[in-house]
C-alpha cells in the first residue's frame, strides 16, 4: 500500500497506483496462476502416464520372464543353496558382502548349469526391453535384506553375485511379501547408487506353493525428468505469449467499462463536495453524467444522483431526529435503572445464611435487555434459582422479561415443583401473547439441608456443575419447549446431588455466543476452560474472571447479546459426627472382590442394613470391580464407603487409574430378546443401574470415579 494519499502523489505515482494499473496487474497475475495450474496438471498427467508405462513394462517383463524361468530352471534349488549358505554366516561375515573373500564363499554356485541357463534367459529378456536389469532375488524378513540369487549384470560397479545383499526398506519388503496377486506389484524408491528406480516383480513359488523368491525388474526413472525439461520449456514459452495477450485485452476492456466511468463519478463527487463546502445548494452533478455501461457502475452513478437529491431533505430532518433521540436516550436510561432494580443486586443477599454463597450479574447488549436471573428463599430450607432469556432485545424484551420474572417467582414461592411452575407460567403467557414472544427458563429448587437440586429446563442453556475436587462439567439435561412457544407443553423435573463445596454456574446464550471481530464464537469449550482455571475463586471473583475472559476475546467487536451469569457455591450444613468415610486400597484384581465385599458388609451390618439390600450391594460390587480388574488396565484401586443418615443408605465409590471408561454411556441390553439374540456384555452394569438408587461416573484427572448409592 502507498504511504501517500492520492492527492499527495505525483502524476507518475498516480499512474503507478491507478485502478488501470491494478487491473493490468490482476489480469497478469490471474493469467500466470491459471497457466501455472494448467502446467502443473499437465505435468502431473505426463509424469503419471510415463511412470505408469514404465511400471507396466517392468511388471510385464518380470511376469513373462518368470513364466519361462519356471519351465527351464530349478529355481527352488538355486534359492535354497544361496539362502542356506547366507544364513550360515555370522553378522560379521555378512558385513563383508561384495568383497572378493565374501563372494568366494558363493562362487561354486555360479558353476551350475541352471545358473548359466538362468543368466542367459535374463540377459535375453533384459536386452529386448527398456529395463535396466532383470534378476532373481529373495526378500528375507529375518535379516531385513534383499539377497541376490542370479543377476545378469556385467558392469563391474553394478554386478551382484549370488549371496550379495543389500538392506531392503521395510515398506518395500512388506509390499512384496504380502502381495495378494491383484494389480501390479512394484515399488518406487530413490537410492544413492542408482537414483530413482521403479522395481517391479512377481513371486516365484516353490513346489509347496510358498513364495521362494521374486523375479524383479529395475527401471530407471531418469527418462521421466529428461522428458519433463522439454515439456516445461515449451509450455512456459507458450504461457508467456498467452499471459501478455490476455493482460492487454482485459486491461483495455476494463479501462473502457470500469476505470473511465469511475473517474467520471469521482470528478462529480469532488465538484459536489466543493459546492457543499462553499454553501452552494440545489446542485445536480451526478444526474448530468451520461454513463451507459449497463452494470453496477451505471447503477452507482444513478444511486449517487439519488443520494444528492435525498441529502438536502435528510439535512432538514436531522435536527428534529437528534432531539427525539436525546429524549429516547433519557427514557432508556431510566428503564435500565428500573430493570436493574428488579433483579437481586445486593450481595451477599442472605448474610445470615452460611449454607451458600451466591453472586449474579447482567450486562445488557442495549440500554435494556431481555435476560434475567433471580434467586429467593422459598422457605428456610429451599432456595429458588432462575436463569432466563427472552426472545429479542430492547424495550419489548425488557417488558416481557419483567412479566415473566414475576410469574416464575410467584409460581415457585407457592411451593410447587419446577415443572409445575413452568407449565403454569407457559399457560399464562400463551393465553395472552399476541406478539408471539417467548422466553427460555431454567428453574431449580435447592434443598439447603441435603444438597438435592430439583430443576426443570424450558429450552435454556445447559447448567455447569463442579463437585468438590472435580472440574466444572456441563450437565446435559433434557430441554422442554420454550415458555410461550405452544400451549399445553409438559415439562420434566430432574435432580442433581450437590455435595458440600459444589458450585453451580448458570448463564444465558450471550456467554457462549460472544463473538470476536473475526466472527468466532467464545463457545462452551472456552467457558469451561475459564471456569476450571479459576475453579477455587468465590462466585463474585469467578464471574469477574469470566467477564474479563469474554472482554479479552471479543476485543473491539460490539456486544452481540445480553451477558447474564449466576454462580452458586453450595457450602452445605455441617456434617454430623459418627459417619466418617471409610477407605480401602487394594490390587485391581478379581481376587480382591471378596475383600471388598467383607469390608462393605461389615459396615452395612453395623447400620442394620436389610439382607435384600445387602445382597444387591454385594452383586453390584462384584460387577463393578470385575470390570475394573478385567478391563481398566489399572493395577491398584481404592474403595470408599460412606454411611448416609438422611435419607438412610450407603454410598460406595470406586476409584482407579485405568483408561477412561464411562459404563453409563453403554446402551442398555434389550432384555425382551432371548439369550441367543442379545449381544454379549452390558447385562451386569444394567443390573447395577436397576438395583441401585443412583449411579454416577466422572473422569477426575487421570482417575475413573464411579459412585453407587443404595437407600434402605
Amino acid at each position: 500500500m502507498p504511504e501517500k494519499t492520492v492527492r499527495e502523489m505525483t502524476s507518475r505515482e498516480r499512474a503507478h497506483f491507478s485502478l488501470a494499473a491494478k487491473v493490468f496487474h490482476a489480469s497478469l497475475m490471474g493469467s500466470v496462476v491459471l497457466g501455472l495450474v494448467a502446467m502443473l496438471i499437465g505435468l502431473g498427467l505426463y509424469v503419471y502416464a510415463l511412470v505408469g508405462q514404465y511400471i507396466g513394462e517392468a511388471f510385464g517383463l518380470s511376469r513373462s520372464t518368470a513364466l519361462v524361468v519356471r519351465e527351464v530352471v530349478d529355481t527352488d534349488r538355486m534359492v535354497d543353496d544361496v539362502m542356506t549358505l547366507f544364513r550360515s554366516l555370522s553378522d560379521e561375515e555378512r558385513a563383508l558382502t561384495g568383497t572378493p573373500a565374501y563372494r568366494e564363499r558363493f562362487a561354486h554356485l555360479t558353476e551350475s548349469e541352471d545358473y548359466r541357463t538362468l543368466v542367459s534367459i535374463l540377459k535375453v529378456f533384459r536386452d529386448s526391453s527398456n529395463v535396466e536389469d532383470v534378476y532373481l532375488a529373495v526378500f528375507d524378513r529375518e535379516s531385513g535384506a534383499l539377497i541376490y540369487v542370479c543377476d545378469p549384470e556385467e558392469r563391474e560397479d553394478y554386478v551382484c553375485m549370488p549371496g550379495d545383499w543389500e538392506t531392503a526398506e521395510k515398506r518395500e519388503m512388506e509390499k512384496f511379501l504380502t502381495w495378494d496377486g491383484s494389480g501390479k506389484l512394484y515399488d518406487i524408491s530413490r537410492t544413492e547408487k542408482y537414483g530413482w528406480l521403479c522395481t517391479a516383480g512377481v513371486p516365484i513359488h516353490g513346489a509347496d506353493g510358498a513364495v521362494r523368491g521374486f523375479l524383479l525388474s529395475d527401471v530407471s526413472l531418469a527418462n521421466v525428468t529428461d522428458g519433463m525439461h522439454g515439456f516445461v520449456l515449451q509450455y512456459v514459452l507458450a504461457l508467456l505469449v498467452v499471459i501478455v495477450l490476455i493482460g492487454y485485452l482485459v486491461t483495455q476492456h476494463m479501462k473502457r467499462t470500469l476505470v473511465r466511468p469511475i473517474n467520471e463519478i469521482a470528478d462529480a463527487a469532488q465538484r459536489y463536495a466543493a459546492d457543499r463546502r462553499s454553501g452552494v445548494g440545489g446542485t445536480d452533478h451526478f444526474s448530468l453524467l451520461n454513463i451507459r455501461t449497463g452494470d453496477e457502475v451505471e447503477n452507482l452513478s444513478l444511486v449517487m444522483a439519488d443520494m444528492e437529491r435525498d441529502l438536502a431533505e435528510y439535512e432538514e430532518n436531522l435536527t428534529a431526529i437528534t432531539a427525539e433521540k436525546e429524549r429516547m436516550n433519557v427514557e432508556l436510561g431510566l428503564a435500565n435503572r428500573i430493570q436493574t432494580d428488579m433483579l437481586p443486586n445486593i450481595f451477599p443477599p442472605f448474610p445470615d445464611r452460611t449454607e451458600m454463597d451466591i453472586f449474579a450479574s447482567m450486562d445488557p447488549a442495549k440500554e435494556v435487555g431481555g435476560d434475567f436471573y433471580d434467586f429467593f428463599l422459598i422457605d428456610e430450607d429451599h432456595l429458588g434459582l432462575v436463569m432466563a432469556d427472552v426472545s429479542g432485545k430492547g424495550v419489548p424484551a425488557a417488558l416481557f422479561m419483567m412479566a415473566s420474572k414475576i410469574l416464575v417467582k410467584t409460581g415457585a414461592m407457592s411451593g410447587r415443583s419446577p415443572h409445575e411452575v413452568l407449565e403454569t407460567v407457559n399457560a399464562q403467557i400463551c393465553g395472552n401473547n399476541r406478539e408471539e414472544m417467548f422466553v427460555t427458563v431454567w428453574l431449580g429448587v435447592l434443598d439447603l439441608k441435603t444438597g438435592v437440586l430439583t430443576a426443570s429446563n424450558a429450552g435454556h442453556e445447559y447448567p455447569i456443575l463442579k463437585q468438590p475436587d472435580g472440574d466444572y462439567e456441563i450437565v446435559r439435561d433434557k430441554h422442554g419447549l420454550v415458555i410461550g412457544g405452544m400451549e399445553g407443553v409438559r415439562y420434566r423435573d430432574y435432580e442433581l446431588q450437590l455435595q458440600p463445596g459444589a458450585k453451580l454456574f448458570l448463564y444465558t446464550d450471550g456467554l457462549p455466543e460472544a463473538t470476536d471481530e473475526k466472527g468466532e464464537l467464545f463457545g462452551m469449550e472456552r467457558t469451561a476452560a475459564v471456569l476450571n482455571r479459576f475453579c477455587d475463586e468465590p462466585p463474585q471473583a469467578l464471574l469477574g474472571r469470566v467477564h474479563e475472559a469474554v472482554d479479552a476475546f471479543v476485543g473491539n467487536a460490539p456486544q452481540f447479546d445480553d451477558l447474564t451469569m449466576l454462580c452458586l457455591h453450595y457450602i452445605g450444613t455441617p456434617t454430623k459426627e459418627g459417619s466418617p468415610v471409610k477407605k480401602l486400597e487394594l490390587d485391581a484384581a478379581v481376587d480382591s472382590i471378596e475383600v471388598i465385599t467383607d469390608f462393605v458388609n461389615a459396615e452395612l451390618e453395623a447400620m442394620d442394613c436389610p439382607m435384600k439390600a445387602q445382597m444387591q450391594i454385594d452383586v453390584a460390587i462384584d460387577e463393578v470391580f470385575a470390570n475394573i480388574a478385567n478391563y481398566s488396565g489399572s493395577t491398584r484401586a481404592t474403595v470408599f464407603f460412606e454411611a448416609q443418615d438422611e435419607p438412610r443408605g450407603a454410598v460406595i465409590t470406586f476409584v482407579d487409574r485405568g483408561m477412561p471408561f464411562n459404563p453409563l454411556e453403554n446402551k442398555d441390553p434389550d432384555t425382551s430378546l432371548s439369550a441367543e439374540e442379545r449381544q454379549i456384555g452390558g447385562l451386569g452394569i444394567f443390573l447395577v443401574k436397576k438395583t441401585m438408587d443412583e449411579m454416577r461416573y466422572e473422569r477426575r484427572g487421570d482417575e475413573n470415579v464411579l459412585r453407587i448409592t443404595k437407600l434402605f
